[in-house]
């Protein structure tokens, strides 16, 4: 299993940021990286929320995933599941007030996203290529984090 953490802070309160990060339906426009948002659910940002993401790639491609809410403590952090090609991944949001300090009034994100093969050919890549892959997963996490900073 591989495991990437990322922690922001951003300037904002803790509803601010939640809300823009729950709104899937504005998702596209301040995820850069982001070029199609599917919502597959209705209702409001919960256990059991279901979209579907479509990434622009850095060799041009593009990836489309699908997250499942799998836990959703409002406004204090969320669970959302990913099955990928030979491997699964899981990624828990959570977002601190900062209470004191200059930050005061702020909110700490951080982002831990845990992945396992599911396949013997993903363990093999795994080992292999496993230490650019969580490279590659924490840049992906900080751009989308500092997105979020900038529009929160």
């Amino acid at each position: 299993m591989s495991t990437v953490v990322v922690t922001r802070l951003i300037d904002a309160p803790v509803a601010a940021v939640w809300q823009v990060f729950t709104d899937l339906s504005r998702r596209r426009e301040w995820l850069t990286a982001v070029t199609r948002v599917e919502v597959r659910t209705h209702g409001p940002f919960d256990a059991g929320t279901v979209w579907r993401e479509t990434r622009a790639m850095a060799d041009g491609g593009e990836v489309t995933e699908e997250f499942r809410v799998r836990e959703c403590e409002v406004p204090e952090r969320f669970v959302v599941s990913s099955p990928g090609i030979g491997a699964d991944y899981r990624m828990t949001y959570s977002f601190v007030p900062v209470i004191s300090g200059r930050h005061r009034g702020g909110t700490m994100v951080t982002v831990k996203q845990e992945g396992a093969p599911t396949a013997p050919a993903g363990r093999i890549l795994a080992l292999i290529f496993g230490g650019l892959a969580a490279e590659t997963a924490e840049g992906v996490l900080r751009r989308d984090l500092d997105d979020l900073a900038a529009v929160a």
